[in-house]
């Protein structure tokens, strides 16, 4: 069980990434390390919410897959997407339905 929840992760991890590729929210020059180190959730006081997943997010997630330990109990990432992409340019509506999808397979894990 925890074997399918791991890889489905995994590919949903994959596919927000492209996701984010497709739509030009995926930057190429990381943020300074100092703006990584931010105490605030969500690093809200040094990044966007579109580089916290990128440069935050899906690398600590990566490593919890590849360590095996540290899975979420629960994942409500899905208001404050949907909330700070509601002022982005690009479409996001699929990237949106991607961490809601993130969000749903944590909780029911």
């Amino acid at each position: 069980m925890m074997d399918k929840l791991y890889h489905q992760t995994a590919d949903l991890l994959l596919a927000i990434e492209a996701e984010m590729r497709r739509i030009g929210l995926w930057e190429s020059t990381p943020p300074p390390p100092a703006a990584l180190e931010s105490l605030a959730p969500f690093c809200h006081d040094t990044l966007a919410f579109h580089q916290w997943i990128q440069w935050v997010f899906i690398p600590k997630m990566k490593q919890v897959l590849e360590s095996g330990h540290g899975f979420p109990a629960s994942s409500d990432i899905f208001p404050l997407a949907e909330y700070s992409f509601d002022r982005l340019e690009p479409q996001t509506d699929a990237l949106l339905a991607l961490i809601r999808k993130f969000d749903s397979l944590v909780n029911e894990g």
